[in-house]
């Protein structure tokens, strides 16, 4: 699979939701307390929306081939809401072995939803493609009912 395991590929996107809620933190300090621009705050918010967005897709492709119950999936999709909570999240995961190596999913997995995995990891191009539209669709979405505070 070219490198790309369950523990990568989840922590790259803890990371990245991390990284874009301190860029969008400090967006808000720009805006709110020094009132100088609101720049970071609509250039990091935004960027901060789309990763959040691709962490809880990737949460749930995780979750759904590494076989997690539905509280530690729903545990990890609600540790992208507090600021830097994916990072403490990842560490939980991969020190219980939630984050495997290896693809546990299969064409014959007894699960839809497993073969459904099987599938995009067999295709993984158009997987790739498939998650940048699910989140382009999924932010202009968001975008659409506008911000959490509006």
């Amino acid at each position: 699979m070219n490198g790309l395991t369950p523990r990568r590929l989840f922590r790259a996107l803890a990371v990245a939701e991390a990284i874009t809620w301190a860029l969008l933190l400090a967006g808000m300090f720009l805006k709110y307390v020094t009132e100088t621009t609101e720049l970071g705050v609509r250039v990091f918010g935004m960027v901060h929306g789309v990763v959040f967005i691709a962490y809880c897709l990737v949460t749930v492709v995780v979750a759904v081939d590494q076989r997690w119950s539905t509280g530690r999936t729903l545990l990890g999709l609600a540790a992208a809401i507090p600021p830097f909570a994916t990072l403490p999240f990842e560490v939980y995961a991969d020190r219980r072995g939630l984050l495997g190596s290896d693809w546990l999913s299969r064409p014959d997995s007894p699960g839809s939803l497993q073969r459904l995995v099987a599938w995009l990891l067999a295709h993984l191009r158009l997987a790739i493609t498939l998650l940048v539209v699910a989140v382009a669709v999924l932010t202009a979405g968001a975008l659409a009912v506008g911000p959490p505070a509006g």
